[in-house]
């Protein structure tokens, strides 16, 4: 589960399974959600904020995507940032407040898209010029124009898996406080940790920002921009001034962050931010031992908490409804899709993606 502790009155109203569970009366979504209070009783405000939104916002949030509120709140978020930065340095310590954000959120709603989607992305593309022009350091530039993909290492010990057809640009030495890599096509990157300076990749319209992981930037022209995570977290957002500004501010991971498993694809055309998971999600590398998926048995509660762990998602059921389903099954070399399609073949259910989640839907077991 995500820390919602952490989120935003709006950032809350915008998560899929929290409009799920106000809006649609979700079984699954309410055992989570009425949990989730009782854990943490001094967030009851915030919940109260983020459902008051979408009581205002019900019928626009009905004609447009998950990804597409989740990406224009973000988007917006950093707007009014920008703006109130100008007038104030210490504003760029925290993030907007409530009454900020909510404006923004109903400016969104009832105002329609109001910005040019054309002249937005041009904007992008042209902040991938603006930053690398910025850069003080001598600055390489390597090509590769084999078949094979040609390894690459940096000075502060990252290393860089460039594929055919690919082009990344690099300073010498990373004298500043960030470490900063510009990427024409696609690339695996593993990079060296250092939690004070920062790891960003400048890819066509979307930047990555990294404290220390392994992930894969595929980003050719006129082609959609994707980030797949292997290990680690990165953070992910649309290249635009305010949203670099408000980045380059905090040396924390902030905007759209992903973990093991999981990927962003963003189309430039439609400014379309859309998180899932990889089609094949792997296994993590545990430290202590290899999970067994020998179930004999065993409540489903515990079999969704091994799949959880063993591969990094979250998957999201009403227990109370499936108390009495049990798992006698041995799916040791399954996918791990196949081996949710088989579980939920077995007790009948059935499960969706949503937002990189999988959401089990269930009638009970009798």
């Amino acid at each position: 589960m995500h820390n919602y502790r952490n989120f935003l009155p709006e950032e809350l109203a915008a998560d899929p399974s929290f409009r799920r569970w106000v809006l649609y009366h979700d079984p699954a979504m309410d055992a989570m959600w009425t949990e989730w209070l009782e854990q943490n009783p001094d967030k009851q405000e915030l919940v109260n904020k983020a459902v008051g939104l979408l009581a205002m916002t019900e019928n626009a949030f009905d004609k447009i995507t998950d990804e597409e509120v989740a990406n224009e709140i973000y988007r917006l978020s950093h707007a009014i940032g920008e703006k109130t930065a100008k007038k104030s340095a210490i504003w760029l310590r925290f993030r907007p407040n409530w009454y900020h954000m909510a404006a923004s959120v109903l400016l969104l709603m009832f105002a329609g898209w109001w910005y040019n989607k054309q002249t937005l992305s041009q904007q992008q593309s042209d902040q991938y010029k603006v930053i690398l022009s910025q850069i003080s350091e001598p600055l390489i530039e390597t090509i590769n124009t084999t078949d094979k993909a040609k390894l690459v290492i940096l000075e502060d010990g990252s290393s860089v898996l460039l594929q055919p057809e690919s082009r990344i640009t690099y300073p010498r030495k990373f004298e500043s406080r960030k470490r900063e890599v510009f990427l024409r096509g696609e690339a695996f990157f593993e990079v060296a940790k250092n939690p004070d300076k920062p790891f960003y990749v400048y890819a066509h319209t979307l930047a990555t920002k990294v404290l220390g992981t392994s992930f894969k930037v595929s980003a050719f022209d006129d082609k959609e921009v994707k980030v797949v995570v292997k290990t680690g977290k990165v953070s992910v957002f649309p290249m635009t001034k305010e949203a670099i500004a408000s980045q380059h501010a905090d040396d924390k991971l902030g905007g759209m962050v992903l973990t093991p498993n999981q990927q962003i694809v963003f189309a430039p055309k439609e400014l379309r931010l859309t998180r899932s998971l990889i089609p094949d999600p792997k296994l993590l590398e545990l430290p202590i031992q290899r999970q067994s998926f020998e179930f004999k048995r065993t409540p489903i509660t515990e079999v969704f908490e091994t799949l959880e762990k063993s591969y990094g998602v979250k998957i999201v059921f009403d227990g109370e409804v499936m108390k009495n389903c049990y798992l006698t099954a041995s799916l040791s070399d399954e996918p791990l899709f196949e081996k949710v399609d088989l579980i939920c073949k077995t007790i009948g259910a059935q499960y969706e993606q949503l937002d990189a989640s999988i959401i089990i839907n269930s009638k009970g077991c009798f």
